[in-house]
Parts: C-alpha cells; structure tokens; sequence
C-alpha cells in the first residue's frame, strides 16, 4: 500500500499560530493585516475557535497547507443551526495543486459534524473546482448591487471633463428628485450614524417573525464582535428608528472604501419578507447626504426580496457562488438564502 504523500491535523489557534501565518504569508495578503485577523477571528471569537486543520508533507513533515471552519450561529426554518464558514485555504506554493487542497477541504466534511450542523463558503474561481470535488453543493450566488449617487465620475470615463460634470451634476439632481418623490407617504423615519452596535439590535431581531430563510442570527452580540472589534476596517452604522415612537426598524452596517459606501449587513423589521423601498431610499439619502459617490450591498436570497432595492435604483454588478454541505441530515436539503458579506470572514 502506497503511503499518502500528506495528512491532515487538528490545529490549535495557540500552538500553531506562527506555523498558520508562515503558510499564509505571501499566500492570502498584508502580513501585518492578516496577523491582526488572526487574533481577532482566530482568538476572540465569542462563538468559539475556528475548527483549525494543517496539512502535513509526511515526506519531510513539514506543514504546507490549512483551512479553517468559523463557527457562526445561524437559524433555517426557525429552529437554531451550527454553521461553519469555510475559510482561509492555503497551500504553499511548491505543493500548490488540486490534490493537497482538496484534502484539506475535503477534511472538513469527513470530520466536522461533531462541530457542525452546515459548512458554506464563498471560493473565488480557482476554489471553485476544491469545493465541488470535496462534495459542496452549489447553495446559490451573493449578488453585488450598487447604486451610483454622484455621477460626474463615471460619466468622466466617456465624455470630456466639462461635459461630464454637467451631465452628472443633471443625472444627480433627476435621481435626487425621484427619490424625494418616493420618500412622500413613507413612515417618517429618524436617521443616525453611530459608531457601534445598538443594543436595540437584540429586540429587532427577537420581534422579527422567524425567517424561513438559512440566515445567520443578527443580534448585538454578533455585530459587536464582526464589527466593532474586529481591526480588519472601521464600520459604522446607519439606524433607522421610527420618528413618533424611538422604536429601532431597521439598521444597516457600513464601511467606506474611496467613496463608495459598502452595506456589509442589515437586518430590519421587514428583513424575512425583504427590506422594503421605504428603508433603502433613507439610506440613499443619508448616504448622498454624507456625500458618498456610490452604494454597494452584497446578498444572497430570493430575487423577490431584492425588489426594495432595486426599486431604489440599485443594479446588479457582479455576483460569486456559494457553495455548502449539510451534516445534519435533519436539516438539509435545498433552503432559501438570507447571506451578506457579515457572513464572510471580513
């Protein structure tokens, strides 16, 4: 019998560490950035530590290759669910081939029920084929839309400077019009920016009917740690409480990059059924008001739940699979999506 030229192990967030980061260095980013991710994913996580698996060369002995499994708390057709966001695959780059990444991949189906309920991902294309041979399924796709508030910019890449300017100053101010016509008859709303989650997050999403949708829970205690403490980017929040009686409707958790704002997560009273017109045109406005030049979201559901945003001008950009497995045979099956980019790992 041919002894296998690699094995999978059980890692430790503590031992391991330095061996996780040489095999990341050069393979997933920023040193610096990633060791900063490291210690807050891999070491803070009020959900426990990542399932951690390296791959050895057994030849030299050496460790050439890991992946992890995030725990997230999710819930599918109401009742709780023990999730695992893959994450972090890396090989060195001497033993960079299907072979050794799909055993690491495929570990994690062998191994983590004990763990899990449901593994997913989100491979760019290189991983796509690892998945599929390791046994995940295509679950669906998360979808970017954008919407463009100041349009100078973009119209600059086709017409001369002078032109564009006017003919975006015009688009902004049409597209400013119909928003406001919009806004008439909606539920007057109150909006404020703040720097960290509300508490008022536990009671929205404790009133919200439960979702029928696989959607991970979206509580302040799950905010305050992907966001406030993670050191990957600052976020902030836009929330949108009701203007007679204080009462939180919904919320939206933002990061700037350029000027482009980036919706990372929301979560509001109507979320099951789809975020309505009304939530999204206040957050175009208070984002145009912030003088951003764009907006962005990431989702992964129904194509009727995306009706809110696309009544308010956001257009599909691009889109990326998601792949899944169930361990929990009680669970599985084909579900209804409710994922953002908070459902990542940064």
């Amino acid at each position: 019998m041919n002894t296998p030229a690699y094995r999978v192990e059980d890692g430790d967030a503590v031992r391991d560490r330095d061996s996780v980061l040489a095999i990341w260095s050069g393979n997933l980013g920023d040193d610096a950035h990633m060791q900063a991710k490291f210690d807050w994913f891999y070491r803070a996580s009020p959900y426990g530590e990542p399932l951690l698996r390296l791959l050895r060369h057994v030849a030299d002995g050496k460790a050439v290759g890991v992946a992890s499994a995030g725990p997230r708390p999710m819930r599918v057709e109401g009742r709780a669910l023990r999730a695992g966001v893959l994450v972090d695959l890396a090989v060195v780059a001497e033993h960079r081939a299907l072979g050794p990444a799909l055993t690491l991949q495929a570990s994690f189906v062998q191994d983590g029920a004990a763990r899990f309920d449901l593994l997913y991902g989100f491979p760019n294309p290189k991983a796509v084929p690892v998945f599929k041979r390791a046994g995940y399924d295509r679950l669906g796709d998360i979808v970017r839309h954008a919407r463009v508030l100041r349009h100078a910019g973009y119209a600059a890449r086709r017409l001369p400077r002078p032109l564009a300017w006017l003919a975006g100053g015009v688009m902004d101010l049409l597209r400013w019009f119909a928003d406001a016509r919009h806004a008439i008859g909606a539920p007057a709303l109150v909006a404020t920016w703040v720097e960290t989650a509300d508490p008022r997050f536990d009671t929205l999403w404790s009133d919200t009917a439960a979702p029928h949708a696989l959607v991970g829970v979206r509580d302040a205690a799950f905010a305050r740690w992907r966001f406030d403490a993670s050191p990957l980017a600052r976020t902030r929040y836009l929330l949108l409480a009701d203007a007679a009686d204080g009462r939180l409707r919904a919320w939206f958790a933002c990061q700037t990059r350029s000027s482009v704002l980036h919706v990372c997560d929301f979560w509001a009273d109507d979320a099951p059924t789809g975020i309505g017109h009304a939530y999204v045109n206040a957050l175009v406005r208070a984002a145009r008001k912030a003088r951003h030049a764009a907006v962005s979201v990431e989702y992964a559901g129904a194509d009727a739940k995306l009706a809110g945003w696309r009544a308010a001008g956001f257009v599909e950009r691009s889109r990326r699979p998601v792949f899944g497995r169930w361990l929990d045979g009680t669970a599985g099956g084909t579900h209804e999506l409710h994922l953002t980019a908070a459902d990542e790992d940064e």
